[in-house]
């Protein structure tokens, strides 16, 4: 039994549940958990790369949702043993990952615990959102940049080898500008956190489509989570469009599928630890 999906379904009535972020008059709230031996492992990460990963995945959220990022408040539960300095790093992260962004931290809460657990909700304002559901049969299906990197890099975390400080891993790339640009051509779209096939599920059951591939999809790649990718959806009719706009800010895409008649699940084994 799939647990997460089980909990969110008993708040079903309420339709707001469900997207990438909560969409409440104009402005759109995410939130998002990152916590030590769930989502990391201390000796993975310095502390710095920890708060500035744990706020660019929220902040990714509000991105595919054609927002742009305001606020943030930041709840972290803090070891004990933590010295002066390295709260100071911690903070260094937070505010490196806010400051990219244009986003003021207003606020938040600070616990004691036995590890390191952040939560980050980002406040963000949009006209147009963009949201899971709103693709039609017949689109296209495209993801941008490289797939599979993250999920090699976390096998060789497991293996305690080491890893480039520039695995998106550990630093996430958001192709925000893109997305701003391509966002009106754009029929539905989520980042991809958890893998390619996993978020092809949830996508299909927004939409109640199923996906014809254009070619096969390794299941190294399409299972490779964390990965912070675009996936999104959009009419044929906008390809080139979206191509002009890709080449412009340097952004690889692959164009993978058809929105089709019926459904799609994956067998593949969820990537999280």
């Amino acid at each position: 039994m799939n647990k997460e999906e089980y909990f969110i379904k008993q708040f079903s009535s309420n339709k707001i549940i469900g997207d990438d972020g909560a969409v409440i008059d104009g402005f759109v709230y995410s939130m998002d958990a990152f916590f030590e031996n769930v989502h990391f492992k201390r000796e993975w990460m310095s502390l710095s790369q920890i708060a500035y990963k744990s706020m660019i995945v929220n902040i990714s959220d509000a991105i595919v949702m054609n927002a742009k990022p305001l606020f943030a408040l930041l709840s972290v539960a803090i070891p004990k043993s933590y010295t002066e300095k390295e709260l100071k790093e911690l903070a260094k992260g937070f505010k490196k990952a806010a400051g990219e962004f244009g986003i003021k931290i207003i606020g938040g809460d600070t616990i004691s615990n036995e590890k390191l657990d952040i939560s980050v909700t980002i406040i963000s304002k949009t006209i147009n959102p963009v949201f899971r559901k709103g693709m039609k049969k017949g689109e296209l299906l495209c993801y941008t940049g490289t797939l599979g990197l993250c999920k090699r890099d976390l096998e060789r975390l497991f293996k305690n080898k080491d890893i480039s400080k520039n695995s998106k891993f550990i630093k996430p790339v958001l192709n925000d500008d893109f997305f701003y640009e391509i966002s009106p051509y754009v029929s539905s779209a989520m980042d991809i956190s958890d893998g390619l096939f996993f978020e092809l599920e949830r996508l299909s059951k927004a939409n109640k489509l199923g996906f014809k591939f254009l070619y096969d999809i390794d299941e190294e790649i399409g299972t490779s989570g964390e990965e912070y990718e675009i996936l999104f959806s959009f009419n044929e009719k906008n390809l080139d469009k979206i191509k002009k706009i890709a080449l412009k800010h340097k952004v690889k895409l692959n164009i993978f599928a058809k929105a089709v008649k019926g459904k799609y699940t994956t067998e593949c084994k969820n990537h999280h630890f």
